[in-house]
């Protein structure tokens, strides 16, 4: 395109906005190397606006300079699913299963190239050297300046010649980029007088080269002429984890002209063996060589493919040395023998020997840690502001590692009572040493301050009683925080429960129990009763009762001062074991003033005041003169109480008195739950009969799951029928003693004889002197075609049920009602199934729901 036609594209193009995509950079460069009169005349000339001429110059210099990815990072767990871990990458399948299988070792070096490729531009961003061949293709930048200011952009066509102005076709075919530079200046200053040419090369020509074999995604791709074998596996997006990194081989023609080892560029930089590509090249990629693990104390726990004959120390070098933490003189080599199975050797890296062992493909190399503290220690666990181990001196007290109580202790530590595990430096056997901090603090070098031996331990226990501790540590962290309180502080603060007793004592316990022989018993003993902690202890060291109940965190309010019960276990003459029993004072055991000292695997129970705290009251409601929920002592009766309460009102109505109780209630939501259980396996079998009843299934589930829903809404009374009027005014009547949780309603006097069950019209009727249960019903409209005639009875205001078909007292249904009765009709269950289950479900419903809406008729 010439200039003038590029002039007359730019005129049409720009109304359009699409000037950018379809004029190159030189030719936006060639028209601004015109003299500023010349553009204005070229511009009115095609009727294009200058301004918007240089606005798109400057948006298409933005477009063609802005980077291209080439390769986007490789988001493996990308496809399953979002969430808090969208778009950071996991692990394949594959390569979890590889991890799995190498108990978690990656193979070295696979994460360098790794990525997909995101288009097909070649890479250009590399930096051109000297010696560069220039080929078809590529683009040369000269800028003119001197007498004459121009910019040409000269394109190396395909017989290998530029096209110089006013000079013609100049060859530059195999001529390296310095060459050309030279020949171009010197040209120029042949043609141009007082004019000097920079050469620079501009687009660079682009190639097909293949990445084949283990690539990550093998196959065709176009690089620049200046691309590496290192640019083409970073946009085939990398090696496999089944392809070699040590044997990179580059073909051309069919042969093998060059290798690359990338473990020398990861681990030594070296970059002599990234050959230049030519196009048609092949990269290939074979599959990965013999592989050694090696993990433990080294800096870079890995697979590793190694090459030829390959030695300890050489192994440990490519995992970057040993750590500070390593023991060289134990490193384990797990390897597989002539007969397949897995044996372990064992070498030593600080000698020659060892540094020279070999090492064979499928080893697992593991390099031990040094060992942990073993002595001139003493150490704090528990509620502590700093746990760990501290160095010891001879001379140390305990005042000398924990100076302040508020400073090096946790707002909810013990300061009475801690425990000092000391470790017998001979037969590495423990012993439990009572500690009273605040005491040790209070005077320090004196008798409590104890001094400490080499490895003792400190357990600082927590203090539930300093209200709820919980929150306190919340608190505490929270603030800290904020003020500079040590992370250690605030991590220890997160699990205040592995601070209590129970559980800093167990270790010490468990080896106490392993530590014991026949001459020497388990040092142990357990305390129950009303103390903080109950629980298995290590055995005072000095043997007292006080120490033990000061162990399980003191005595509480509950408990009995006066004796306590000490179990012992002691042999007999026959080598049998047997069980003594012994009273101790425990007031005197804390004032010390026994003589009883404890042994091993003693057990002290500490009694409790009988009924401490026990508070039972019963409710009395209704006709009551002082109605409320009055506390009786043991023993008193039901008189005894509504005597305390003023007696009944002048509108009482004693007979129809509704007595529950909390047992009662308890026992009926029990039965309510094996009823329904059991009812709904019936209904599950009904529903599997299918239409074996003359097609009536549907009607019968229909039935049953009613009754289900009968059981399932019906609530527990736990009523109990007394006779209130005979309590209160025959003394000879039997008492009635109280529970906890009892209670007691009396209605008014009730004016109305209520129906209810399978009646056309169940509802409460005025009482009427004279009137049969017969007469009730028919004035509820009959029974229904679903109910029991057969079975009908009356729940009298008591809470007490007459049947009047089976009652020769009642005499029959023709007997005369009295205010407060309920007439129950109920359902025909023999018309369902002939189920006895169905027969006692209904009877508990019956009983309990209708029985309480009964009571609620009152």
């Amino acid at each position: 395109m010439n200039f003038k036609s590029f002039l007359c594209s730019l005129a049409l193009l720009m109304p359009l906005g699409v000037a950018a995509q379809s004029i190159t950079p030189a030719q936006i460069q060639q028209f601004k190397s015109l003299p500023k009169a010349q553009q204005e005349a070229l511009a009115r000339q095609y009727g294009v606006d200058l301004d918007e001429v240089q606005s798109g110059t400057s948006q298409s210099q933005s477009n063609v300079n802005r980077d291209i990815s080439v390769v986007e990072p490789l988001e493996r767990g990308s496809e399953q699913g979002g969430g808090e871990n969208e778009g950071k990458s996991k692990p394949s399948k594959e390569e979890q299963a590889f991890s799995t299988k190498n108990n978690g070792l990656k193979p070295f070096g696979y994460e360098l190239f790794e990525g997909k490729p995101s288009t097909f531009a070649p890479v250009t961003e590399i930096p051109v050297p000297a010696n560069y061949t220039l080929g078809p293709g590529d683009e040369l930048k000269v800028q003119l300046w001197g007498n004459e200011n121009r910019q040409l952009s000269l394109v190396v066509s395909r017989d290998g010649t530029i096209e110089m102005p006013e000079r013609g076709p100049v060859n530059v075919a195999g001529m390296s980029f310095q060459q050309i530079r030279e020949e171009i200046s010197r040209l120029v200053a042949e043609q141009y007088i007082g004019v000097k040419a920079a050469v620079s090369l501009g687009e660079l020509r682009s190639m097909r080269v293949f990445v084949l074999g283990e690539a990550r995604t093998p196959g065709s791709f176009s690089v620049s002429s200046l691309s590496t074998i290192t640019n083409a596996l970073y946009v085939s997006g990398g090696v496999r984890h089944t392809g070699s990194l040590r044997n990179i081989q580059l073909k051309r023609n069919g042969k093998v002209v060059g290798t690359l080892d990338l473990y020398d560029l990861l681990l030594k930089g070296d970059t002599s063996g990234d050959i230049r590509l030519q196009p048609g090249d092949a990269v290939f990629i074979p599959a990965v060589g013999p592989r050694v693990g090696i993990d433990g104390e080294v800096y870079r726990p890995a697979l590793y493919e190694i090459k030829n004959s390959t030695t300890l120390d050489g192994l440990v070098n490519l995992a970057g040395g040993l750590t500070s933490q390593a023991y060289p003189q134990i490193t384990r080599i797990e390897r597989t023998n002539q007969d397949y199975l897995r044996v372990i050797a064992e070498a030593d890296l600080t000698n020659d020997q060892g540094k020279r062992a070999k090492v064979r493909p499928g080893d697992r190399v593991s390099v031990a840690s040094i060992a942990d503290v073993t002595g001139q220690y003493v150490e704090i666990t528990g509620a502590a502001t700093r746990e760990g181990k501290f160095a010891w001196v001879p001379g140390m007290r305990v005042s000398s590692i924990i100076r302040n109580l508020d400073a090096d202790l946790l707002p909810i530590a013990d300061t009475n009572f801690a425990a000092l595990v000391r470790t017998n430096p001979e037969s590495q056997k423990i012993s439990v040493l009572s500690l009273e901090l605040k005491a040790a603090l209070a005077s320090p070098g004196g008798e409590e301050d104890l001094v400490l031996q080499e490895k003792d331990q400190i357990l600082v226990f927590s203090d539930e009683g300093k209200g709820n501790f919980k929150e306190s540590f919340r608190e505490q962290a929270t603030v800290g925080s904020g003020s500079g309180m040590g992370q250690d502080r605030i991590n220890a603060q997160k699990d205040p429960q592995r601070f209590r007793r129970d559980v800093l004592f167990s270790p010490v316990v468990r080896r106490l129990k392993a530590q014991a022989t026949p001459l020497a018993p388990q040092q142990t003993m357990t305390i129950s009763g009303p103390v903080r902690y109950p629980g298995e202890y290590p055995l005072p060291a000095t043997g007292k009762v006080k120490d033990a109940i000061v162990m399980a965190g003191g005595l509480t309010d509950s408990a009995l001062m006066l004796d306590a019960e000490l179990a012992r276990r002691n042999l007999s003459v026959d080598g049998v074991e047997q069980t003594q029993l012994r009273t101790v004072s425990l007031a005197d055991a804390m004032n010390d003033e026994t003589e009883i000292q404890l042994q091993s695997r003693d057990r002290l129970m500490v009694r409790s005041i009988p009924l401490f705290g026990a508070t039972r009251t019963i409710k009395l409601g209704g006709e009551v003169v002082y109605p409320g929920e009055y506390t009786f002592s043991d023993g008193e009766t039901l008189v005894d109480v509504l005597e305390r309460a003023g007696g009944l009102t002048s509108n009482a109505f004693p007979q129809g008195a509704v007595f529950t109780r909390k047992k009662l209630r308890e026992l009926e939501a029990q039965r309510l739950r094996e009823a329904e259980e059991r009812l709904q396996g019936d209904l599950l079998g009904v529903q599997l009969d299918g239409d074996n009843f003359g097609g009536q299934n549907a009607q019968r589930v229909e039935q049953v799951q009613g009754l289900l829903d009968d059981v399932q809404s019906s609530r527990p009374v736990g009523r109990m029928v007394i006779d209130l009027a005979s309590v209160l005014e025959d003394s000879s009547y039997q008492s009635i003693r109280l529970q906890d949780g009892d209670s007691l309603n009396i209605p008014t006097i009730p004016q109305a004889v209520s129906v209810f069950g399978e009646v056309q019209f169940p509802t409460s009727h005025l009482h009427s002197a004279g009137l049969t249960v017969d007469d009730y019903l028919e004035r509820s409209g009959g029974p229904t075609r679903q109910a029991d005639e057969n079975r009908v009875y009356v729940v009298k205001a008591d809470g007490s049920v007459m049947l009047p078909e089976k009652s020769a007292w009642f005499g029959g249904r023709s007997q005369q009602l009295q205010p407060g009765d309920t007439v129950i009709m109920p359902i025909d269950v023999d018309r369902l199934n002939q189920l006895e289950l169905w027969t006692n479900v209904s009877q508990i419903v019956y009983q309990m729901a209708l029985g309480a809406a009964a009571v609620g008729n009152l």
